[in-house]
């Protein structure tokens, strides 16, 4: 590999594409890349390594190029790029090969020991806590974090010059009409984290047994010598476990867990809990995000540190320096008329419903406003009654158009209408409004005030909402 030289990223404002090229860059290599020309959350990121993509397709692009990394969207292997690329001889890999390929240091030169981080929610947060806590230490690790940025890692993408490699372990096709490996089947980590196993990504999955198998595969990928870090709450990652032989350490708020959360306070800005070991107080921990997922995940974060041999007083004030992600409980700042605006990236009925319950909990003399964006036809078409007790805390409900994935074809027979008219008849105030601009538009005229929290949520572009409101 030392040959490569040149190397283009197609599709590189994606959240998962965005690390890789980052990290690339900073190993030396030419970079270019390309994308549509719309706002992306990960305009910053590439912004400040220096890369500016190019805008649209094109086989024009591949002049001089050592290697094309692609991601599933935009065509996938159909993309015009990805074509002529193939014609010229030129290497092609996805972007989850890729993520598999630098972790193994046969891109990056370097003998790396990967941490991967799987489950169908918190992976982001938990990634991100676990290369903080390193980089907090002095470790610098090499990181790959699926976010427009991390603000206590300076970017979602760094090559370090520690030995650890911490990435996110994404369980969705590695292209999805022509190859439906899962992602993470290309990572063969020396420690595996899973959060959790629920139903998700329905156009790739046909049953829940089909993604707990798949992450039972993400598992036995985890090195002989290796460890499985599992939550033992999660009933889903419980079922998996019979089937698994080899070492796993587990954690959650069961006392059954090998490490569990005794007790827990949470505010504002900060949650305290307090955990122990087979019988044995370890003490007290702090992290600067509310929520109980969050010191669950952060005692995921902790159990990995511990596998490390990193010393519960570094793991402590490492874990202090996590400031949150972007997307996730992100605060985004108070509107002309007072309320205060709030983002998140949950899309899946019980993020939803979880994200809800701590803001109901933090703010409880407050009105909660959330503004979701359904994300992709057929999530919301087999999730369709999940959803529809997702939004219990919220005071009032705004519905967008749902935000197709350019991985699907349209579904006339879903939309957030139907959603809507469904959400209606078991919880008052419900409101279809098809377009951004005119959530913008009715925000503006009922002038929410400071009784009031508004909360963008969804895996789309909804975000720009609170953008739009806070420039008006």
């Amino acid at each position: 590999m030392k040959t490569k030289k040149n190397i283009h990223f197609l599709g590189i404002k994606g959240v998962g594409m965005t690390p890789l090229a980052i990290i690339a860059k900073e190993a030396g290599f030419q970079v270019t890349g390309c994308d549509l020309e719309e706002k992306f959350i990960t305009d910053e990121s590439l912004e400040k390594a220096g890369i500016k993509p190019l805008i649209g397709f094109s086989g024009e692009h591949l002049h001089s190029l050592d290697l094309l990394i692609t991601t599933g969207a935009h065509g996938g292997f159909e993309n015009i790029e990805v074509v002529r690329a193939k014609e010229l001889g030129i290497p092609v890999w996805t972007q989850g090969e890729a993520v598999g390929k630098f972790m193994s240091g046969e891109l990056l030169g370097k003998t790396y020991e990967g941490i991967s981080v799987a489950g169908s929610h918190g992976k982001t947060t938990v990634s991100a806590m676990i290369a903080t806590v390193l980089k907090e230490i002095g470790l610098d690790p090499t990181f790959l974090i699926g976010t427009g940025s991390v603000s206590s890692l300076g970017s979602s993408g760094h090559l370090g010059k520690g030995k650890y490699f911490v990435a996110e372990a994404d369980e969705y096709a590695t292209e999805p009409k022509y190859d439906k490996t899962p992602k993470f089947l290309w990572q063969q980590p020396q420690i595996g984290v899973i959060t959790n196993i629920e139903f998700d990504h329905p156009d790739l999955y046909s049953s829940l047994d089909q993604i707990r198998s798949a992450f039972l595969s993400f598992a036995n990928n985890i090195n002989s010598s290796g460890t499985l870090v599992a939550c033992l709450d999660d009933a889903e990652t419980i079922k998996m476990l019979k089937s698994y032989k080899k070492k796993v350490t587990t954690y959650g708020f069961s006392k059954s867990a090998d490490f569990c959360i005794e007790k827990i306070s949470v505010e504002l800005e900060r949650t305290f809990f307090w955990v122990s070991t087979k019988g044995t107080l370890l003490g007290e921990f702090s992290i600067n995000i509310p929520g109980d997922h969050n010191a669950l995940n952060a005692l995921s974060a902790i159990v990995v540190c511990l596998e490390l041999g990193i010393s519960l007083d570094k793991i402590k004030s490492g874990l202090l320096g996590f400031k949150g992600t972007k997307r996730r409980m992100e605060l985004v700042g108070e509107t002309k008329s007072g309320a205060i605006l709030y983002d998140d990236y949950a899309h899946h009925p019980t993020e939803i419903r979880k994200t809800l319950e701590i803001f109901r909990k933090i703010f409880p003399n407050k009105k909660i406003v959330c503004i979701f964006q359904p994300h992709t036809y057929s999530r919301t078409k087999s999730l369709f009654e999940q959803f529809i007790s997702s939004f219990t805390p919220a005071n009032e409900l705004v519905l967008t158009d749902i935000f197709p994935s350019l991985r699907e074809i349209a579904d006339n027979t879903i939309s957030s209408k139907l959603l809507a008219d469904r959400i209606v008849k078991t919880q008052r105030n419900v409101l279809y409004l098809p377009k951004l601009e005119d959530v913008v538009k009715y925000c503006d005229q009922r002038n929410f005030g400071r009784e009031y929290i508004i909360i963008t949520m969804g895996a789309g572009d909804v975000y720009k909402i609170g953008e739009e409101l806070l420039n008006e």
